[in-house]
């Protein structure tokens, strides 16, 4: 039995809006885009991709699942995203290596620091 990981599923109240905030944060193509889910992925036949679909109720409380970033310079990256739009945020982690952060609609996800060797 094999089994291929196709997508991660982002609920949104504007799919779009938040899905072209992260095609354009992760530098990723669209490859599917309609009013209630937008699609991207690496590149077009690359898998996993990000899926966006539509949701009434906005974000309620700290996200169950996020996503982890490892850049080579994690100063510069993470001013790039808060110039972006991502904020910084407090999830309790304390002082940490990583830098935890939030899109536009408020899902966290992590900046983190050189991989020590």
């Amino acid at each position: 039995m094999t089994l291929e990981w196709e997508q991660v599923i982002v609920h949104a109240v504007d799919p779009v809006a938040l899905g072209r905030w992260w095609a354009e944060a992760l530098g990723w193509v669209v490859v599917y885009s309609s009013d209630d889910e937008f699609e991207i992925r690496p590149e077009p036949d690359r898998l996993p991709g990000l899926d966006f679909v539509r949701i009434e109720e906005t974000k309620q409380s700290k996200s169950r699942l996020h996503l982890d970033f490892r850049p080579d310079d994690q100063a510069a990256e993470v001013a790039r995203l808060e110039a972006h739009g991502a904020k910084r945020v407090d999830i309790g982690q304390g002082d940490q290596s990583w830098v935890v952060m939030a899109d536009p609609e408020g899902n966290e996800f992590c900046v983190l620091g050189q991989r020590k060797q």
